[in-house]
């Protein structure tokens, strides 16, 4: 029987040890302060991230890992297993060159049949929604199941699987070139919070502007409910700033709007959260 390898990189925001205990490799994305330089994940640890982020005029930078990361590491794995097919799930292609780089790699691996044994996979997300791609594919890897049935389940995972991400402040996006200032200033005064989404082809977007918190939080369970009706069993993903308590308000919310069945918090991490800012939180929601 093939054994199934599952690889991501940094953005999917799992932690050390849920990767170490589901046996997942992570590629870390790159990310500069100015002339300091670190590999996510690796050499600057979340918490670290959002101190700098706070000291910080200007956002960092992140760059995609390199085709020769990729590639050393699908030689590793498939030198230690034989036998081994690979799954490879990455930030949505829309929003950076990891896909692509994962995809070079594959075809830069210098063994036997490397290439029919290596599947690059476009998860259309981000944070989280990468994660939990991720993991499903690692607990049906675990279970036995082949590579054609984990693709087909990620391929449905990906589209039954509603995201949106609610922004505590306009500061990061102004900084990051997505709003002018002046927009940035006005929107702060009136608190104008921004409800975010990935589209299906892994874009982000603004979907709609609220003024408050509360009402923002309404507005997401208004969204949802386009999709998802009260009685279905739904499980729901959180990926938070800093600040859990926001999650924590959202999901009082959702229990009292859907019929929800587990609930899971991983903390936002720095790629994402490098554009999003302090106080975000992102919700991942898709039927059981």
């Amino acid at each position: 029987m093939t054994t199934i390898r599952i690889v991501t990189d940094s953005t999917a925001d799992l932690p050390a040890d849920v990767r170490k205990q589901f046996g997942i490799e992570m590629v870390p994305l790159q990310l500069s302060f100015g002339d300091e330089t670190f590999l996510d994940a690796v050499t600057i640890e979340t918490d670290q991230f959002y101190k700098k982020l706070a000291a910080s005029d200007q956002l960092p930078k992140s760059s995609q890992p390199s085709t020769n990361a990729f590639k050393e590491l699908y030689e590793r794995i498939l030198t230690e297993t034989p036998d081994a097919h690979i799954i490879s799930i990455h930030l949505s292609a829309s929003l950076s060159g990891t896909y692509q780089s994962a995809v070079i790699g594959s075809t830069m691996v210098e063994i036997e049949d490397a290439e029919s044994r290596i599947t690059v996979f476009d998860s259309k997300s981000a944070s989280i929604g990468i994660g939990v791609l991720v993991l499903k594919a690692a607990e049906m890897a675990a279970a036995g199941s082949s590579k054609e049935l984990i693709i087909a389940v990620l391929e449905q995972l990906r589209t039954d699987t509603k995201i949106y991400f609610l922004v505590d402040t306009l500061e990061y996006l102004q900084k990051g070139g997505r709003i002018g200032k002046a927009s940035a200033v006005i929107g702060s005064l009136l608190n104008i919070k921004p409800i975010l989404t990935l589209d299906e082809d892994g874009v982000v977007s603004s979907i709609d502007k609220v003024r408050g918190q509360k009402k923002a939080m309404l507005r997401i369970m208004e969204l949802l409910g386009q999709k998802f009706n009260g009685q279905e069993p739904v499980t729901v993903t959180f990926a938070y700033a800093q600040r859990i308590e926001g999650a924590h308000e959202m999901n009082e919310l959702l229990k009292s709007h859907f019929n929800v069945q587990g609930t899971t918090y991983f903390e936002l991490g720095p790629v994402i959260g490098t554009h999003a800012g302090p106080g975000t939180v992102g919700l991942f929601m898709h039927r059981v």
